[in-house]
C-alpha cells in the first residue's frame, strides 16, 4: 500500500448489552470488531467509517438482509430504524467465544430472498 493511511481499528472491540434483545455480547477474539448482536444480529448506529464509533445517531441497526462477498463471506445488511441509514457487517461465524447465531442468519436469509 502506497501514499495512503491504513484503518485501523483500536479500542473499539469492547463488550456491550444488546440495545434490541438484551444479550450480553463479548468481545470478538478473531483479530475483527464485534459490531452486532450474535444472537439477534441487530447492531447500533455509532460508526462513520468502520470501528471509529464517531457516529451520533445510536439507532438500532435492524437486519434486513443477508449477502455473500467472495472476500468477507457472509455479509448481514442493517437499517437503522433512526435515520434510514443502510451498511453491512461481516458476519462472525468464526468466533470461538460467540459466534453468530447460524438459525439467526438462515431466517434472515429466508426473509431476504437468499437460497
Amino acid at each position: 500500500m502506497t501514499g495512503g493511511r491504513r484503518f485501523t481499528v483500536q479500542g473499539t472491540n469492547n463488550a456491550f448489552t444488546c440495545a434490541h434483545c438484551g444479550a450480553e455480547v463479548r468481545p470478538l477474539r478473531n483479530g475483527s470488531v464485534r459490531n452486532h448482536c450474535p444472537v439477534c444480529l441487530h447492531s447500533l448506529h455509532v460508526d462513520i467509517q468502520p470501528g471509529d464509533r464517531a457516529c451520533t445517531c445510536h439507532g438500532v441497526m435492524v437486519p434486513v438482509g443477508l449477502d455473500q462477498s467472495g472476500k468477507k463471506g457472509w455479509m448481514i445488511l442493517h437499517r437503522c430504524s433512526k435515520c434510514g441509514f443502510e451498511g453491512r457487517n461481516r458476519a462472525a461465524l468464526d468466533d470461538p467465544d460467540q459466534p453468530d447465531d447460524w438459525d439467526a442468519l438462515v431466517a434472515l436469509s429466508r426473509r431476504s430472498g437468499q437460497p
